[in-house]
């Protein structure tokens, strides 16, 4: 879905450039890619990641620890009181029956005796059945929080070990546990989602590379078998596919640098009037020769952006050979620029192909390509919409497409914070 970084061979589509060779060398490879290729931008058999099972869970941990000793205190206080009203008067009507005397002594002194032997008796069935009760009540909610943790201690093993298609359930045991499952999920299904697009990557970098080793493999060869000689025409050849490949390295490069923040930025107070007019004044050419349209509008008043003049300048490139790819002649590409709540936004907008729903969550990733067949004769490495939202995300700005579908055209929204 996207081009180089350095100019106006960057699409939406990541086009896939064929050489143009008069000798056809690029025939030799073909790209077989397009059946295999899912919409969520995996390839066929390999596993989607599912959503995480999520029921609602009742209650914190804490407030589920608080509810078991209250559980474990109410069911002692029970225990000694059931003993009590059974066992007690029981034995206290024994004692004084065994008095069978008329000495107030000696009734007073079998009533005490009745008194404290109920009393002991009853503490001591009530303490033992109270124990027993906590104990059942302790095991019960240890038992379901070792569970629910051997349950996640399991599924990071199998996370380290590579599957990542593992997803628990909530274990309904606090709001805590749940939020714990919850987040083992959506690190499985990010690693799963990171590790299908390192393998579509590598895939896709291969052919990239081996359509212009094919070619050069192909016109040594006929060099070698006296089939064709080395004039100009060769040699341009030779020299078109030779940069095809110093360009793609050049752009996976730039891309790893980009997203791991070792761009060198080198920051300016920019005026988006000059910005939009520099942008226009590179691209028009082109639009002329297609027969597009290209029109620059800009609010009054702008404030100035704090930026890289060459990286703002790429992106912009990036972004109006992208409209011009996918807009037909007769149409019409608008980069605009106007005052937003959070600095000024820069949009790219055109009336051309559009883009289907399911595609835009996938403008931006590598060699994404929404429609390989469609795009296999535009041109571009793939990867300069990827390298341009991570320069926009370097300058603190943020880069979004968005479109009504096919044949309504797409808008590409650049957001740069004003400067201080």
């Amino acid at each position: 879905m996207s081009g180089p970084a350095g100019g106006p061979s960057t699409g939406r589509r990541s086009p896939d450039r064929r050489s143009t060779d008069p000798r056809s060398a690029d025939r030799q490879s073909h790209d077989r890619r397009s059946s295999d290729r899912r919409p969520d931008g995996g390839r066929n058999g390999e596993p989607a990641p599912g959503p995480a099972p999520h029921r609602a869970s009742r209650g914190t941990l804490s407030t589920r620890f608080f509810a078991g000793q209250a559980a474990v205190v109410a069911a002692m206080t029970a225990s000694m009181i059931a003993v009590s009203l059974l066992v007690g008067p029981g034995v206290f009507h024994e004692h004084m029956m065994m008095a069978g005397t008329d000495d107030p002594r000696t009734a007073a002194q079998h009533a005490e005796q009745a008194f404290l032997s109920s009393a002991w008796i009853t503490l001591a069935a009530g303490l033992a059945l109270g124990v027993l009760a906590a104990l059942a009540v302790s095991l019960f909610s240890a038992g379901r929080l070792r569970r629910s943790l051997d349950d996640l201690t399991t599924a990071a093993r199998r996370i380290a070990r590579g599957r990542y298609d593992i997803r628990l359930t909530d274990p309904r045991a606090g709001r805590e546990l749940a939020a714990l499952v919850a987040s083992v999920n959506e690190l499985a299904e990010t690693i799963s989602a990171t590790e299908a697009t390192r393998r579509r990557m590598l895939t896709d970098l291969a052919h990239e590379l081996r359509t212009p080793l094919a070619s050069l493999d192909a016109v040594l060869e006929g060099l070698e078998d006296g089939v064709l000689v080395a004039d100009e025409p060769t040699l341009a050849a030779l020299r078109t596919q030779s940069s095809r490949i110093g360009r793609l390295v050049s752009d996976v490069r730039d891309v790893s640098a980009a997203e791991e923040g070792r761009l060198t930025l080198r920051r300016a107070s920019l005026s988006p009037v000059e910005i939009l007019g520099q942008a226009r004044a590179a691209a028009l050419p082109g639009f002329e020769r297609a027969g597009v349209r290209l029109v620059a509008r800009a609010s009054d008043e702008l404030p100035f952006v704090d930026a890289d003049p060459d990286r703002i300048a790429q992106v912009l490139a990036n972004l109006l050979s992208n409209a011009l790819r996918h807009t037909p002649a007769g149409g019409r590409v608008e980069i605009s620029a106007r005052l937003d709540a959070a600095g000024v936004r820069f949009a790219v907008a055109d009336d051309g192909a559009g883009i289907e729903p399911d595609a835009l969550a996938h403008v931006f990733e590598r060699f994404y390509r929404a429609d390989t067949a469609r795009d296999r004769g535009h041109g571009g490495s793939g990867v300069g919409l990827t390298i341009s939202r991570a320069i926009v995300r370097a300058h603190g700005g943020e880069l979004t497409a968005s479109s009504a579908g096919p044949g309504t055209g797409a808008t590409f929204t650049l957001t740069l914070p004003a400067a201080s």
